[in-house]
C-alpha cells in the first residue's frame, strides 16, 4: 500500500472523529478538535485525490468514515446492533476494497 492510500486512510479515521464530534462535543475544547479533525480529514483526503482517481478516493473515504463511525457508535456509545446493520456495513466495505483493487488495476496498465 503507498503513502497515497495510506492519506486516504487517515483521512476517514479523522473524517471518523469530526462526525462523532458533530453529534457529542458540547464544550469550545471538543468543538476545537472536531474542526481540527474536520481540516485534517479534508485536506488529506484532498491530497491523495491529486495521485488517484477523485471519484474513487472519495467512495473510499466516505466508505471508510461510515463504516468507522457505525462501528464506533457501536463501541463508544453503545448504539444498537441487528444482523442488517452488520450485512449492510459488510457490504460497503467489498464495494470499498472493490474500489481499491480497480484502482491499482487501473494505476498498473497506465503505469501510475
Amino acid at each position: 500500500m503507498n503513502k497515497t492510500w495510506v492519506s486516504v486512510i487517515l483521512a476517514a479515521i479523522f473524517e471518523v472523529a469530526w462526525v462523532i464530534g458533530l453529534k457529542h462535543a458540547d464544550r469550545f475544547v471538543e468543538w476545537g478538535g472536531t474542526v481540527i479533525a474536520m481540516c485534517i480529514s479534508f485536506y488529506l483526503m484532498l491530497k491523495a485525490a491529486r495521485s488517484l482517481a477523485v471519484g474513487t478516493v472519495y467512495a473510499v473515504f466516505v466508505g471508510l468514515g461510515t463504516t468507522g463511525t457505525v462501528v464506533a457508535e457501536i463501541l463508544l456509545f453503545h448504539s444498537a446492533v441487528s444482523v442488517l446493520k452488520v450485512a449492510f456495513i459488510g457490504l460497503l466495505l467489498i464495494g470499498v476494497i472493490g474500489l481499491k483493487k480497480l484502482s491499482k488495476k487501473k494505476e498498473e496498465v497506465s503505469g501510475g
